[in-house]
């Protein structure tokens, strides 16, 4: 298969320039010709593979959602809606992926086949539900619920980002005014002094002074390092699980980062229980979401609970991760057989809980940078006083 770039006539007359991938050239009429396009010149790109390796973010896969939702309710076939979605694609990556995944559809192979052919350019849980839609002929309400869902999780992304940034400024400012106080404040004194007259903390500011401006560069290198090891820590699968679990067992903070994953789990497991899958590709699906590999390791022990027969609600409350209530509910919900209803409202309890701890950890984070910010201003000052005293009492003698 080539790639072809062509001009084309529409039938108004109107002169269309785009690229197709095709057989041959008699392949490319046909395809043109079935979107009511007429060659009228065209040239041979090359070979037709297209670099997969794009990844969609939340907030595109949101929009696609929404987008292939709205035109599949509407009656359109989900061929032409990917292609006027590929159409209105503005990132050129993203673009050459949907337009390859528009034309193996074309040619009849099923729209969840040709995305898992592509792991990693869609999230999991798109491809179950699209794959589940496909078997039970509901994709367009299938569409319609994946357009919900990464709403929802967009909207927390986007919560989380704004509200990290008054505390990233605060540090940023922090860092700026410290630096210029030391490099360029501390220095004026230093001449004024003599050195047997100063005090511990005057002599402390001074060394600190020095060492930014002679040895800036062991900062920069010193702070390389420690993003470098963390970054080598971090992906060791012993120090991340030492890591992940140590988050959860933070004072205050641990229980609102654990409403959150039990927001995160919940409603995966609302959409994909709903859609008919089944109860352990329903919780492997659900967990792999969340960025926490405490809770992926104590979940391997819940998969084999509930292969052995035992209660979902019963093997979720063995782990701890989650709170007692939301074990409580799904009891509930298994007890009456109804839990896919409950599953769907407890998903919308804890979105809100979400949001709720969002905000009581960005709250916590403020008077913390302050608390910081007055510590070092406060610091400063009393290493700087006894110099500007001592600075003015030798300028009047």
């Amino acid at each position: 298969m080539n790639k072809y770039s062509y001009v084309a006539t529409d039938i108004s007359g109107r002169s269309i320039r785009g690229t197709e991938t095709a057989d041959d050239y008699k392949d490319l009429q046909s395809k043109l010709k079935a979107r009511n396009l007429f060659v009228t010149s065209y040239k041979v790109l090359g070979d037709g593979a297209v670099d997969v390796k794009y990844k969609f973010k939340t907030n595109e896969v949101s929009f696609i959602s929404r987008q292939l939702s709205s035109m599949t309710s509407a009656g359109l076939s989900l061929v032409r809606a990917l292609y006027i979605l590929q159409e209105q694609q503005e990132n050129k990556k993203a673009k050459a992926v949907l337009l390859d995944i528009y034309e193996e559809v074309q040619k009849g192979r099923s729209f969840s086949d040709v995305l898992k052919g592509k792991p990693g350019v869609f999230p999991e849980m798109f491809v179950s539900l699209v794959a589940a839609g496909e078997a039970s002929g509901t994709l367009d309400a299938m569409f319609t619920r994946l357009s919900d869902h990464y709403a929802n999780a967009n909207k927390t992304a986007n919560k989380i980002k704004s509200a990290m940034v008054y505390p990233v400024i605060l540090g940023v400012l922090l860092l700026g005014v410290m630096i210029f106080l030391f490099t360029g404040i501390v220095p004026m004194f230093v001449e004024m002094m003599d050195p047997s007259d100063l005090s511990a903390i005057s002599k402390a500011l001074i060394a600190v002074s020095n060492s930014l401006i002679n040895y800036w560069y062991i900062y920069i290198i010193v702070i390389v390092g420690i993003i470098v090891v963390s970054k080598i820590l971090n992906k060791t699968p012993a120090t991340k699980l030492k890591i992940d679990e140590f988050k959860l067992k933070i004072p205050k903070a641990g229980k609102l980062i654990g409403k959150m994953y039990t927001a995160s789990f919940a409603r995966n497991m609302a959409n994909l229980y709903g859609a008919g899958l089944q109860m352990v590709e329903c919780i492997e699906k659900s967990v792999a979401v969340i960025n926490n590999t405490y809770v992926h390791e104590r979940f391997k022990e819940v998969v084999n609970d509930i292969k052995l027969g035992e209660p979902m609600s019963k093997a979720i409350e063995k782990t701890g991760v989650f709170e007692g209530m939301f074990t409580s509910i799904i009891f509930v919900g298994e007890e009456s057989g109804a839990l896919d209803t409950i599953l769907e409202k407890t998903a919308d309890f804890y979105d809100d809980e979400a949001d709720s701890a969002v905000t009581r950890l960005v709250s916590m984070l403020e008077p913390l940078m302050i608390i910081i910010m007055g510590i070092a201003i406060g610091f400063f000052l009393a290493g700087v006083f006894p110099m500007m005293y001592g600075g003015m009492t030798a300028v009047g003698n």
